[in-house]
């Protein structure tokens, strides 16, 4: 799917000279369909890793994509310079006046913080309450999914003992008659999902909610994945979106912090920190992301797309 961007938007070179397809508003302009409209909600600290990450798997189906960057407006970013935001994000307040298709909320560096003490945290709420309404399917990663499930359903997250860090194996959970949910589609029986998180969520929690279905659950038994019944809003506790390095400049970064923080698991040839590890998760992650295009956004979402078109029944 062809993404539409700035021309002059970092990521666009990195994803051309991997052959991703990405289109030019100027070129954009010239075709008569309508675009998919995409917000996303960047609260990780290093944002431009993240767009490329999340373009490179929004950019592999044969549809138009439009983007927008969106930043909290009641957060400063210490990583990500000013004139970065100013010129390629809009603030969260501006997704208010629109209609999107699909979102995603990202992760964020919070985890070990209550919900209520994040400086943004109201701000996203908000988002979350508006979603309901103005878009057709929310993709929640990682601490977004668990703040997604706090705020939806009062889910509370939970401590670990240890950081849950490395590339886990998962297992999807299947339906009485055996037929896999649309959105985990061609998967195998057993995939990896790369994790990075302090915190975790009750699987009797989610159980006891009607509106959730879990899809499915990582080796420790944790729930990796799940969703609201009408395919709203999707949780997914795993960072599939991440590259091939960010687990081991996770732990460099760790390790010369001298925060206490082990070898992730599954990663590592060897278990050994000097040897590059390999990526056992890219199709996963494209498959994933393109299963949520089609059938949650894509076939669900109306052409025609006015205020007066638009209609949903809740």
């Amino acid at each position: 799917m062809p993404i539409r961007i700035q021309s002059d938007l970092p990521a666009r070179s990195v994803l051309e000279n991997e052959n991703i397809f990405v289109m030019t508003e100027k070129r954009a302009s010239t075709q008569d369909i309508r675009p998919l409209k995409i917000a996303i909600i960047n609260l990780m600290p290093t944002k431009e890793t993240t767009e490329t990450q999340l373009l490179r798997l929004l950019g592999n189906t044969p549809l138009q994509i439009d983007i927008s960057l969106v930043r909290m407006e009641n957060h400063e970013s210490r990583h990500t310079s000013e004139e970065h935001l100013e010129r390629f994000y809009i603030p969260s307040g501006e997704i208010f006046k629109h209609k999107y298709d699909g979102m995603i909320i990202t992760g964020a560096p919070v985890e070990q913080m209550p919900f209520e003490d994040v400086d943004y945290w109201n701000e996203l709420c908000d988002i979350f309450d508006y979603a309901r309404e103005n878009v057709f399917s929310t993709l929640c990663i990682c601490w977004g999914a668990q703040a997604g499930l706090y705020h939806n359903y009062g889910i509370k997250k939970i401590p670990l003992e240890k950081k849950l860090f490395g590339v886990f194996e998962n297992h999807r959970s299947i339906s009485k008659n055996k037929i896999a949910d649309p959105l985990l589609r061609g998967f195998d029986d057993v995939f990896p999902v790369p994790t990075s998180r302090h915190t975790t969520v009750s699987k009797s929690q989610i159980q006891k909610i009607s509106d959730l279905k879990i899809l499915a659950e990582n080796s420790t038994g944790e729930v990796t994945l799940c969703k609201s019944a009408d395919n709203r809003s999707i949780y997914m506790m795993g960072h599939l979106e991440y590259d091939t390095d960010t687990l081991a400049n996770e732990y460099k970064r760790d390790k010369a912090k001298n925060l206490p923080i082990e070898i992730p698991a599954r990663y590592f040839p060897k278990n050994d920190p000097t040897i590059s590890p390999p990526n056992t998760w890219r199709s996963t992650a494209h498959l994933f992301f393109s299963n949520w295009l089609n059938y949650y956004v894509y076939q669900e979402t109306p052409f025609d797309y006015t205020e007066d078109s638009w209609f949903y029944t809740i």
